[in-house]
């Protein structure tokens, strides 16, 4: 577990700024962050923020931060007509941060033979960037190329390419594909072709799905951390979206007023321990094992 990368990713800070997020991340105790550009979990964002001057303002606050980025999270569907300059923009971007994977969405299942264009295009320009594209499931019940693990796999094969993978995230299989019942298990299956993978925890509720530190949740962290312990070079991220939650009907919502800082940090302590003991062989604890947990522990 030494050499491995353990990222928080941005999600948290929503309505933070940049600065006052990575030095608490840094805080905390992590040594890398992943970057989350995704509409609807953050604030609202165009294609300016992916500009050069944008690119050095990261490399400085990063810098001066003392943080690395291995992991950019910048979530479109490739099917799109637009979907090749759009995502160029942003692999060159992520690449220029310190990025060597960026995680997206697939494409919609009735936008197929575009995502097949399409991606040819991208994968060339992915080996030209030095990045791998992490194609990420959903978590919103629509029907993408890419809803479980096989489907996903499938992908990978088809294209035979060392500059594409998964990113997986079981805590959106549950509230993409509830009927699965056991999340981890389809997070196991998509480990093979996994170039990183997202670990999250999500509760179901009557009013819908809620995120929880990792170990308190519906997600067999135990299980899921306990293979990934099997793969020591495979990067992962610790990921928290404290101002969402998912309705009944798997759309996200947004609270008006970001989280606390406090709730922030408390989460991401907690769930940085809960990895390491999954990693350790521990399994995730509970919040009430890692409540003290030490703020400096480092990843």
């Amino acid at each position: 577990m030494k050499d491995r990368i353990i990222s928080a990713s941005g999600a948290p800070y929503d309505g933070y700024g940049r600065e006052e997020m990575l030095e608490s991340i840094a805080r905390i105790g992590f040594r890398h962050v992943e970057p989350a550009f995704i509409v609807g979990y953050t604030e609202p964002f165009d294609e300016s923020a992916f500009l050069p001057a944008e690119m050095a303002s990261w490399r400085r606050s990063l810098s001066d931060a003392g943080l690395g980025c291995h992991a950019m999270s910048s979530h479109i569907d490739l099917g799109l007509d637009d979907s090749v300059e759009i995502f160029t923009g942003r692999m060159a971007f992520a690449a220029g941060i310190g990025a060597r994977v960026i995680a997206t969405n697939a494409a919609a299942r009735q936008r197929e033979q575009q995502f097949l264009r399409n991606i040819e295009v991208l994968l060339r320009r992915a080996e030209a960037f030095g990045i791998v594209i992490g194609l990420e499931n959903p978590g919103d019940g629509s029907d993408n190329l890419f809803n479980i693990a096989q489907e996903g796999i499938a992908l990978t094969r088809r294209f035979g390419s060392p500059w594409l993978g998964l990113n997986y995230d079981a805590a959106n299989t549950a509230s993409h594909r509830p009927q699965l019942r056991d999340f981890a298990d389809d997070a196991v299956a998509a480990l093979p072709a996994s170039v990183h993978a997202h670990i999250k925890d999500v509760k179901r509720t009557p009013e819908g799905w809620f995120f929880v530190p990792v170990g308190e949740g519906d997600i067999d962290c135990r299980k899921l951390l306990g293979e990934i312990a099997k793969k020591p070079e495979m990067p992962i991220s610790i990921e928290f979206p404290a101002r969402l939650h998912r309705r009944a009907d798997a759309q996200p919502v947004r609270r008006i007023s970001p989280a606390s800082l406090r709730e922030i940090e408390q989460a991401l302590t907690a769930s940085l321990d809960a990895v390491k003991r999954g990693l350790a062989g521990g399994g995730a604890a509970n919040s009430a094992a890692v409540a003290g947990a030490a703020a400096g522990a480092g990843a």
